[in-house]
């Protein structure tokens, strides 16, 4: 069995993992990953030994499993993949709830179907637009989720609403995140943009997308870090919380 992402792990300077499928692997003590899963994979236990005492380490080694894993799904499964709100989720959303996704990367989880599914359920969406990138996060609605045609370059590479578009505030939020535990926990990306905008907006419910590979046993947190209601992978749903 390929397990392409402990090929990475292996070769990063003091890093050592343990999968439960090979015992002669050498025992960690720090963050679990899975990898090498999906709807017609399997799932490899791993653990990294390294001394991973700052966000930006772990964010480092979390962003590569997660490069590798997003990089070997192939087109046909990908395609089928976060299509469909599992049935739990939906009951957490009010049918009049104005939905806020993000426009992926293309290793993050993909949020395209979420977003034709629900605008044809009849919600309104709204994605995140930067005036720059030391601008505060802001949402604006986002009508074209089949062709993106009111989409522009905005800040940090990503695709934003235009100008034009009508700001709003979610009452729902898709997040996207580096890695997750199973209690609800989030390692993001490192600018708190979603921190501080959940913060500011405590009665909407956080939802995250994940690959399973980005499931951590234990995440360091701070005060100011949101726990999510939910996390969303393609094999499973974790929760509701009461975050």
């Amino acid at each position: 069995m390929v397990v392409p992402s402990l090929n990475y792990l292996a070769s990063s300077a003091g890093v050592r993992v343990r999968s439960l499928g090979f015992p002669r692997l050498r025992a960690g003590k720090l963050p679990l990953l899975r990898t090498g899963g999906g709807p017609c994979g399997h799932f490899v236990t791993v653990r990294i030994e390294h001394a991973v005492t700052s966000k930006s380490a772990l964010r480092k080694n979390l962003r590569a499993a997660r490069r590798e894993h997003a990089a070997a799904q192939p087109d046909g499964i990908r395609a089928l993949l976060f299509n469909r709100p599992p049935a739990p989720l939906l009951e957490m959303i009010a049918p009049e709830a104005v939905i806020g996704l993000y426009h992926a990367s293309s290793s993050e989880a993909p949020t395209a179907g979420y977003a034709k599914f629900f605008q044809e359920a009849g919600h309104t969406l709204a994605l995140p637009r930067f005036v720059d990138e030391s601008a505060p996060m802001q949402f604006a609605e986002f009508t074209d989720p089949f062709e993106h045609s009111d989409l522009e370059d905005g800040a940090f590479g990503m695709m934003q609403p235009s100008t034009a578009a009508a700001g709003l505030t979610p009452s729902v939020l898709f997040i996207p995140l580096v890695g997750f535990t199973q209690d609800g926990a989030r390692l993001g990306q490192g600018g708190g943009h979603y921190d501080r905008y959940c913060g500011e907006h405590r009665e909407a419910v956080r939802i995250g997308l994940a690959w399973d590979v980005q499931l951590c046993d234990s995440l360091p947190t701070e005060p100011h870090d949101m726990p999510l209601n939910a996390i969303v992978t393609p094999t499973r749903m974790y929760g509701p919380f009461n975050a």
